[in-house]
């Protein structure tokens, strides 16, 4: 039941990572909204997702990791809901806040629990990736049923996605977790001495460069391969059956391959894959080489998540959730300066995405860096 209730969380975040960029485009159509606005909306959400991280970490080390869970997983019910009926772009970035505060808490608290898993022949952060592959799966779902079932109407999409969330609120709510540490009360005393540690700040800061990158495939392809001249329909598509199936076939891959080699020469090949594949995929307007290189891409990304949570996860056993949650938060603070740069360097005018979207290679080579700093 762990591991079922780990799947499920982690499988409702990869729906959230892809939601925005999902149903971006038609409300985008319904509100008349502008590259800016759509990068502001996405801030909002990377608002929320730092508050859910940095606040849910400390939370679950105090109450425990099933509280945090079903706080997260029940603000993500209430936002998906919330936006089948938001009137305009206020209401639209308010819930994207609430959704994202949502998703940082079950980010936290869903990666809690794989060191309490035991998989035959992996190590822990095989475990990590392993788990995490469902991140991929959720990401897949989320466009590919907008596209090919709901005919993207976002409409139909959020109650279908929000009912997926309850379930997983419910088997998370029955089953039986890890008992809180006790060993950290939330105060800037505790939290400074983990951030005083270079480990966790190069992890931090791996995480910040590197969500950069893979959000922003999330919020920013689909309207760059439209702006290409690919229908909705089509982008949709390259973006699960591409992006999200590369970044769930990635962890199956890497698993095995972490019980011999170290979690940080994954890191820096991971970061060196990306700016090769990020740069590439947006040279190319015809739909089969885009998605080809979109894949490599979700390849090239898939590890660096799960192993960077797997390191932070052994470096500190005894406040695990609270530096997990610093950690986090730093990936999310990588969103809110990214996706407002590439809008704003997009101005008004979709044509100018493709190069608003070099951030993405930049942001891999810095990445890369950081690693080496491993």
């Amino acid at each position: 039941m762990l591991i079922v209730a780990a799947v499920l969380a982690i499988f409702v975040y990869g729906m959230i990572a892809a939601m925005l960029g999902t149903i971006l485009p038609d409300l985008s159509k319904r509100f008349h909204l502008t590259p800016k606005q759509n990068g502001n909306i996405a801030m909002a959400q990377a608002i929320g997702l730092m508050i859910g991280s940095f606040f849910g970490g400390p939370l679950m080390d105090i109450e425990g990791t099933k509280t945090g869970l079903l706080l997260g997983l029940g603000l993500i019910a209430l936002a998906l809901f919330g936006l089948r009926a938001a009137g305009g772009y206020g209401a639209v970035a308010a819930l994207m806040v609430l959704l994202g505060t949502g998703g940082g808490a079950v980010v936290v608290g869903a990666n809690g629990l794989p060191p309490h898993i035991k998989l035959e022949g992996l190590s822990t952060a095989g475990v990590f990736n392993v788990l995490n592959l469902f991140f991929g799966l959720g990401g897949l779902v989320t466009p590919l049923v907008a596209a090919r079932l709901f005919q993207n109407n976002s409409s139909r999409l959020l109650i279908f996605a929000g009912s997926l969330v309850l379930a997983g609120f419910a088997v998370n709510a029955s089953t039986q977790m890890p008992a809180a540490s006790g060993q950290v009360a939330f105060d800037p005393s505790q939290v400074g001495s983990l951030l005083a540690a270079p480990a966790l700040i190069l992890l931090a800061l791996t995480l910040f460069v590197y969500v950069a990158s893979e959000v922003g495939v999330w919020n920013w392809l689909v309207r760059h391969l439209i702006a290409q001249g690919v229908p909705e329909g089509r982008a949709l598509t390259i973006l699960s059956l591409g992006f999200a199936l590369g970044l769930l076939l990635g962890r199956v891959a890497v698993s095995p391959i972490l019980t011999g080699v170290s979690p940080e020469h994954v890191l820096v090949a991971s970061g060196a894959l990306m700016a090769v594949t990020t740069f590439l995929m947006l040279q190319s307007s015809s739909p089969t080489t885009a998605w080809v290189l979109v894949f490599l891409a979700g390849i090239a990304m898939a590890p660096v998540f799960p192993t960077t949570l797997a390191i932070v996860s052994a470096r500190f056993t005894n406040m695990a959730a609270t530096a997990t949650g610093i950690a986090v938060t730093a990936g999310w603070l990588g969103l809110v300066i990214s996706s407002p740069l590439i809008g704003g360097i997009a101005g008004d005018d979709p044509g100018r995405l493709k190069k608003a979207l070099l951030v993405l290679p930049a942001a891999s080579i810095l990445m890369m860096a950081v690693c080496l700093g491993l």
